[in-house]
């Protein structure tokens, strides 16, 4: 099964490390890394990392589109570059070490034009897949259902959609273009229904966008606390082990990217949010923009599996619905 990921809005994700962060004077830093970045980008690299085949497609111009590419070049990626007149953008993070803290620094990006936008819809209708994963924020310039589009030109080719975005990306593309997985997080969920949700609330939102024809598996992560993952009637609370995280850069990205590969490979749907949760978690120990290493994902994976609900919790138990 051959995957390919969308990213219309990727960065150049530069990191680095800083005893304290001061205003007005300067701030030495150390450690630095350039990692291509963007949410379809990541889900590429973290499938590459596991040992799948993924291809990718991204908007990029200027000299620091030219640097994504050389970037994308050394993990290998196989990608399909549409230029661009603006440059790509750039994105900073700064682990502070006195506290702990991580400082993330995100630049709306280019603006598109319309002959980019259709360009880049052209390289969807020219790419070959069996699963097609659009993650990340909509650039600036593109209209609100460029997703949904792309959702549509993904079912002509007979594509899966997978779609992982907020705001307007999210609420512009469901109902309006067939998704077979959507993941929202807990925020984005409670921002497309309008109100805060507990356990019980958001079993019936995602059983709603269900019932409501707006995708076939809904996987709602929280972060620390593990995900839930929804079809039709099945539904699976899943915890996530504790970590002490250094970044949690990617970690949404690797769960898409770790529970499309399962997907893809035949595996049942808990057993995916597993490896999903499993990448996540092990992309939160990598400091700055450094994504999971496939050793982590494995040992986290194995331990998941023994106990998907939490240590002492019964192995057939599934959330209420």
């Amino acid at each position: 099964m051959s995957i390919v990921t969308l990213s219309l809005n990727p960065t150049i994700d530069i990191a680095s490390e800083t005893d304290h962060v001061r205003p007005t004077s300067k701030t030495r830093t150390y450690n630095e890394t350039y990692d291509p970045g963007g949410g379809g980008v990541n889900v590429a690299r973290t499938i590459r990392e596991l040992g799948g085949d993924a291809s990718v497609i991204v908007p990029a111009g200027g000299f620091s589109g030219k640097m994504l590419d050389e970037l994308l070049g050394q993990i290998p990626i196989p990608r399909a570059i549409v230029p661009i007149a603006g440059n790509t953008r750039i994105g900073v993070t700064i682990y502070e070490r006195k506290s702990g803290q991580e400082y993330r620094f995100i630049p709306n990006g280019p603006r598109l034009s319309d002959a980019e936008v259709a360009a880049c819809l052209d390289a969807v209708r020219a790419c070959d897949c069996d699963y097609l994963v659009a993650s990340g924020s909509v650039p600036l310039g593109a209209p609100d259902d460029v997703l949904a589009q792309i959702g549509r030109i993904a079912a002509e080719k007979g594509a899966k959609f997978v779609l992982d975005s907020s705001g307007i990306g999210l609420s512009g593309t469901l109902a309006h273009a067939p998704v077979y997985l959507v993941k929202p997080s807990m925020s984005e969920l409670e921002a497309l229904v309008g109100r805060r949700l507990d356990d019980h609330g958001t079993v019936e939102a995602a059983q709603r966008l269900i019932r409501d024809g707006k995708a076939e598996i809904v996987a709602v992560t929280m972060g620390a606390s593990g995900a839930l993952v929804v079809r039709g009637d099945e539904v699976h609370r899943l915890w996530a082990p504790p970590m002490q995280a250094r970044s949690a850069v990617g970690a949404g990205d690797s769960f898409v990217a770790a529970m499309t590969l399962a997907l893809s490979q035949g595996r049942d749907l808990q057993d995916a949010a597993l490896y999903g949760i499993a990448a996540g978690a092990a992309t939160v120990l990598t400091i700055g923009t450094r994504l999971c290493h496939a050793g982590d994902v494995e040992r986290i994976y194995r331990d998941l599996k023994a106990h998907p609900h939490g240590p002492g919790a019964h192995p057939g138990r599934r959330h209420p619905s």
